[in-house]
């Protein structure tokens, strides 16, 4: 039993599960999808890296943040609006529209297509910015009672996940609630005052994950944006342990105390910007860690972005399938993720101790648009032949290499057999790797064939010959055992 103790909750092991899971899928669904549009931009990352944050918010690709865009005096988000609903439509008119919509949702065909994609775990935003719910809770909103879904979404797809032996964790937004603080967020210093500390709030957002882990047992808490300073929150992560041993807990619970001038204590709003700004750019700089994770937290999760080197501390690399998590009716085929990108992404982060948690943004009738569908069962039909080289793996001595004309190699390992995924097909079927040196007696296969293949040590370079058969694909997976 953890005892609601810092030191106590500390002892918390990243569960095996976890570890093992590789890929959860994460989903963006609420009333934001009813409009579902954002406009064209790059990622996160490097919006911020061009551009300053104010940028960033006003042209926002990221769709679930509508109700924030829309109010942006002269943003694209608010041109569209007013070109498509009116001046006299406000975003909350969407709520009914999205309870109406959602009578056609069909929760298995997510679950099915999830399964298919080989994901381990799904991951549902139960509640957003907007302060959206996404289940019947006994503690609605006080300034909305029925600005919720009429369906208890949460329970209908935790229910049809773990059917189907897929794990399930929820995402909630603590730090943000704008039925408790509306306010127009044009920047990061904007984001951080934003957050309500009154106790009225810090009591609802600990009554919500509460009934959250006792109603539906989450596999993971995902908190996004801060919590309320006044929450105990090793109390919360100690209930929450003791409900599920086997649970985990993302970075995103940092508790800020803001004094009434809204700026950190000495820090002024443009040294809040540039923090917040280096921890995107650089997720693994001392910024970074220092920023997230608060007091506890048993996984990072950089946002479109990933590690340049393996991390002894478990991470998830999170990312949408294009460059929103919510439905972005504007996106272009050339604003999504490639299966072959998708893949190279997934053998990177896997071998450099992460796992991906890749988003999906369905309409608002529950409709995942086909183009993200097709990115999963590509990804799917990859990890059906490959998926050794991938799931419940551990990184090697090294996480990167080449091969001898450059193409880029990711390790991974189990106890008995090393992997090496080569990052695209070779374009001949002799091939070098260099730095790679095996036991005389190993075997060394391609997945998917069932005889080993010819190799030669020279020196500290191994050479074999592939197969003349090999397929089109994104990546070419090689066992080597022992």
């Amino acid at each position: 039993m953890y005892r609601p103790t810092l030191a106590s909750v500390k002892q918390h092991p990243v569960p095996a599960w976890f570890e093992d899971a590789k890929l959860g899928i994460f989903i963006h669904w609420g009333p934001y999808s009813v409009p579902g549009w954002a406009p064209h931009a790059s990622n996160l990352r490097e919006v911020i890296a061009q551009h300053d944050d104010a940028h960033w918010f006003r042209h926002n690709p990221y769709a679930e943040w509508y109700c924030q865009a829309m109010r942006i005096d002269g943003s694209p988000t608010q041109r569209y609006h007013l070109e498509t609903y009116g001046a006299q439509t406000p975003y909350t008119t969407f709520g009914p529209q999205f309870n109406t919509a959602s009578k056609a949702w069909e929760p298995s065909t997510w679950a099915n297509l999830f399964r298919r994609a080989g994901a381990r775990y799904v991951v549902m935003v139960a509640k957003h910015h907007d302060g959206f719910l996404m289940w019947p809770s006994a503690v609605p909103t006080p300034h909305k009672p029925d600005w919720r879904a009429e369906r208890d979404c949460v329970g209908e797809l935790s229910a049809a996940v773990r059917a189907r032996g897929m794990r399930m964790g929820l995402y909630y937004s603590g730090g943000l609630d704008f039925t408790f603080k509306d306010v127009v967020i044009r920047d990061f210093a904007d984001m951080v005052t934003a957050i309500p500390n009154d106790p009225a709030y810090a009591a609802y957002t600990d009554a919500h994950w509460r009934e959250l882990i006792e109603r539906y047992t989450p596999s993971v808490l995902w908190n996004d944006i801060g919590y309320p300073a006044s929450t105990d929150l090793p109390a919360l992560f100690a209930h929450y342990y003791n409900a599920v041993p086997e649970g985990v807990i993302n970075d995103r619970f940092t508790q800020i105390k803001l004094p009434g001038s809204g700026n950190l204590p000495g820090l002024p709003r443009k040294l809040i910007r540039w923090i917040i700004r280096r921890a995107l750019t650089h997720p693994q700089s001392l910024v970074a860690r220092l920023q997230t994770g608060g007091a506890h937290c048993d996984f990072r999760t950089p946002e479109y972005a990933t590690y340049a080197k393996a991390s002894a501390r478990k991470w998830e690399a999170t990312r949408g399938i294009g460059q929103s998590f919510g439905y972005n009716r504007n996106e272009r085929p050339e604003d999504l993720i490639a299966v072959k990108d998708l893949v190279h992404l997934l053998a990177d982060v896997v071998s450099k101790n992460g796992n991906l948690l890749l988003n999906v943004g369905p309409m608002a009738d529950g409709t995942i648009p086909p183009e993200q569908v097709a990115r999963l069962e590509g990804l799917g039909a990859w990890l059906k032949l490959n998926g050794e080289a991938i799931f419940d793996t551990r990184p090697w001595s090294r996480a990167e290499g080449q091969t001898g004309d450059g193409l880029p190699i990711r390790f991974t390992q189990t106890n008995d057999a090393l992997y090496a995924i080569l990052l695209g097909k070779p374009q001949t079927d002799h091939l070098e790797i260099p730095a790679l040196s095996v036991p005389e007696t190993a075997s060394i296969y391609v997945l998917g064939y069932n005889a080993p293949f010819a190799w030669r040590q020279h020196g500290s370079s191994l050479t074999l010959t592939l197969p003349r058969t090999l397929p089109d694909t994104p990546a070419v997976a090689l066992k080597i055992v022992p």
